[in-house]
């Protein structure tokens, strides 16, 4: 096995030579009698299962129904270190708790997903060349749904994932890594505030000492030093911090808003001369705010046309690069510029893609619905670790510490249940998930990061003591009422859509092979609910399957009925610009696994219906109308005001917006002309009239005439005759 070298390192430095050891680990599933013999070098491990690192341990047809727990091993031979270097293992990732083992010596027990663990293994790596690293793996299953004890989110519980599956397993690499006498453990690099004359960055490490000593530690911007300072350390884990300004800084944007400029920063660890070990990561340099949920970058308000995206594959592990950053480009594609990692956190891949392709990022904590009491503590350290890792992107705008903190044990559907007055009724009640677990992580995230915004919850009515409240999930039109029910609900309860984080409708995706078309209308109903997420009941009665004759047009139904809800939810949000609304985030972008969901993309990335129809709502410039009723009745009088909705960050000089009214054998025509001020909603106009007394459909289409935009809006009624005595 050969070392990799690092060619960032400078000549002469300790920190220069790392072994992964991925590929094949022999596994068994762990009982008393492999605990005790199956840590040590003595093992003969030839019988034992072959079991790919990174991966997920139901990879391996004989652990496919396993919930483990599972021990895994790997041999390897290792020169000792010289004197002067130290050396350590790393788990990138484990799902979800460990116990570590090296030639039979207890290392530790790490806990979390989403970060590293690291162990020193200095003074064992010397006793021998030959080595067993030995790593048990749990991730219990939670079936108390309610009171959850794994900080792993949507992973484990969500209506869009199969509950079924258990994603246990070491899903990152590990590695073993020498450094000289001081190892930077952490790193953490923040921009606190930013604009075109100056950006202040503070940064944060903790170093790992074997002894009592003086160190220098060097920071470099883009490959320039900029700052070099002495540090006395204690033996063991020290805690240091430093500021540094940053002149002419190149600003990071939103893609919606300028450029990506991305700065690299460097920091390195010099003991007596040499480089004992550094890191690197990449950032930008920016600043964001949130006032009264309306989102700013660099000073600059942006109403906030965001999605709800989950893990990229149910088996996180095998997810590529490329498949990662497609979900990313997805969203941007379809005018997006922020999205929700919904009860999750992601693949680092996912944040380098943001960063490059200039999408927001609002970042979910992994609690999801309700937890045990005795996560707390474990919480609260997990929220600091994700700073650690994760605080450097600039594309993160907003650290969420809970997402629908509930007692629900099951889904959506019963958290919200088919009565929003009594969802929000049941909201002044304190809970523990709520009242107390959601405010510690939230004040962990706030002394850890003081350069962005934290909620403490997504989800949550207005409540006291918090009067002011938060975030809204809203499904008119799925779990309550009618989906034209949203823009009565705003006009009464303007609060509740200050930011609407979730909203939508499941629809049947266009790869459907595993809900056995051909087996229409009697599909297994149960299996799907089950195993792909359908929630069956809602859906049935939203789009009664026994109105379709086959199963494509049932399917095409379902979809339709997500693309107008969606479509309608969007513009009628939009419309709202600033007069409460700061921005709204539609569920869902992308299927895991196959489902039938609230997604916009299959499980493949085939586009839904609704893909269109959300790609046409978000467009820079909209020009929208009040909805006509479905039916209206001949000598109806009815008034339409007229909005023209734009997020261009400059005047519209001169536009001139049409109104088209038609009917079978008629039509009338309004025009407007006039400047649309930057970055506003504004009405142009008001179209009134008298359903005309002519059976069939009656059209309302609108067009908005610039010199480099042209939109196009319609709206759609049946004329019903007036019943006369």
């Amino acid at each position: 096995m050969l070392f990799r070298s690092d060619p960032t390192v400078p000549s002469g430095s300790l920190y220069a030579r790392a072994v992964e050891l991925s590929g094949n680990w022999k596994a068994r599933i762990a009982d008393d009698d492999v605990r005790r013999e199956g840590v040590g070098l003595d093992q003969n491990d030839t019988d034992w299962t072959d079991l790919v690192v990174p991966g997920h341990w139901r990879d391996h047809p004989e652990f496919a129904d396993s919930d483990g727990p599972v021990l895994m091993r790997r041999t390897f031979h290792l020169d000792p270190p010289p004197d002067g270097i130290r050396r350590f293992v790393t788990l990138e990732g484990v799902f979800y708790q460990a116990d570590v083992w090296l030639d039979g010596a207890y290392l530790g027990d790490p806990e979390g997903y989403f970060f590293p663990s690291t162990f020193d293994i200095t003074d064992l790596s010397r006793l021998a060349v030959d080595h067993v690293l030995a790593v048990e793996v749990a991730c219990n299953p939670q079936r108390q749904r309610s009171a959850k004890r794994n900080i792993t989110g949507t992973l484990q519980h969500s209506d869009m994932l199969d509950p079924a599956w258990n994603p246990g397993g070491l899903w990152r690499p590990v590695r073993v890594v020498d450094t000289g006498p001081v190892r930077i453990d952490r790193l953490r690099v923040l921009c606190r505030d930013a604009n075109d004359a100056r950006a202040h960055l503070r940064l944060h490490a903790r170093l790992d000492n074997d002894l009592p000593r003086s160190v220098v530690v060097r920071t470099s911007i883009d490959g320039e030093p900029v700052a070099e300072q002495s540090f006395s350390l204690a033996h063991g884990l020290n805690e240091i911090d430093w500021n540094l300004d940053v002149n002419d800084p190149r600003l990071w944007w939103p893609w919606t808003m300028g450029d990506q400029h991305l700065t690299d920063v460097q920091v390195e660890v010099v003991v007596d001369g040499t480089t004992s070990d550094q890191r690197a990561v990449r950032t930008g340099l920016r600043e964001v705010a949130m006032t009264d949920w309306v989102i700013s970058v660099n000073g600059e308000p942006l109403f906030v046309k965001g999605i709800n995206v989950g893990p990229t594959r149910h088996d996180l592990a095998h997810a590529s690069a490329d498949e990662v950053r497609r979900d990313v480009e997805l969203a941007r594609g379809m005018g997006l510029d922020l999205v929700r990692l919904n009860g999750h956190i992601a693949r680092p891949e996912f944040y380098a893609a943001a960063d490059e392709l200039g999408m927001l990022v609002w970042q979910d904590f992994p609690l999801q619905w309700g937890y045990a009491r005795s996560v707390r503590r474990e919480a609260v350290r997990q929220a600091r670790e994700a700073v650690d890792l994760l605080g450097h992107h600039p594309s993160i705008v907003l650290w969420c510490a809970h997402n629908e903190p509930t007692p629900s044990g099951d889904t959506r559907e019963r958290t919200f249940g088919p009565s929003v007055v009594r969802h929000l009724l049941q909201q002044q009640i304190p809970s523990w998930n709520r009242t107390v677990l959601d405010q510690w992580v939230k004040r962990a995230f706030e002394g850890a990061d003081e350069s962005r915004p934290v909620v403490a919850h997504s989800g949550v009515a207005p409540h006291l003591p918090q009067i002011d409240g938060g975030d809204s999930h809203l499904f008119f039109g799925w779990y309550h009422g009618d989906e034209r029910d949203l823009e009565g609900f705003a006009a009464t309860m303007p609060r509740m859509v200050r930011f609407v984080s979730e909203f939508g409708a499941q629809s049947v995706p266009n790869s459907a092979d595993f809900m056995e078309p051909d087996q229409w209308p009697a599909l297994d109903w149960q299996r799907l609910a089950e195993h792909h997420g359908m929630q069956v009941d809602t859906l049935v009665r939203r789009v009664p399957p026994s109105r379709h004759a086959t199963f494509e047009s049932w399917r095409a139904a379902t979809q339709q009925y997500q693309a107008e809800l969606l479509r309608h939810h969007i513009e009628t949000l939009r419309r709202l610009k600033y007069r409460p609304t700061g921005g709204f985030c539609v569920l869902s972008l992308a299927d895991a696994q196959p489902a039938v969901s609230w997604s916009v993309f299959d499980h493949h990335r085939n586009p839904k219906v609704a893909h269109g129809a959300v790609v046409e709502a978000c467009r820079p410039v909209i020009v929208v109308a009040d909805r006509i009723p479905a039916e209206v009745t001949a000598g109806d009088a009815l008034a339409l005001d007229v909005h023209v909705v734009s997020d261009v960050h400059r005047v519209l000089e001169g536009a001139q917006c049409t109104a088209a009214l038609r009917w079978s054998g008629g039509q009338h025509t309004w025009m407007w002309r006039g400047d649309i001020p930057p970055d506003t909603c504004v009405r142009v106009g008001t179209a009134q009239f008298v359903v005309p007394d002519a059976a069939g459909d009656l059209w309302f289409d609108l067009t908005l005439e610039h010199d480099d935009v042209a939109v196009t809006n319609r709206y759609t009624a049946a004329i019903t005759a007036r019943v006369t005595a």
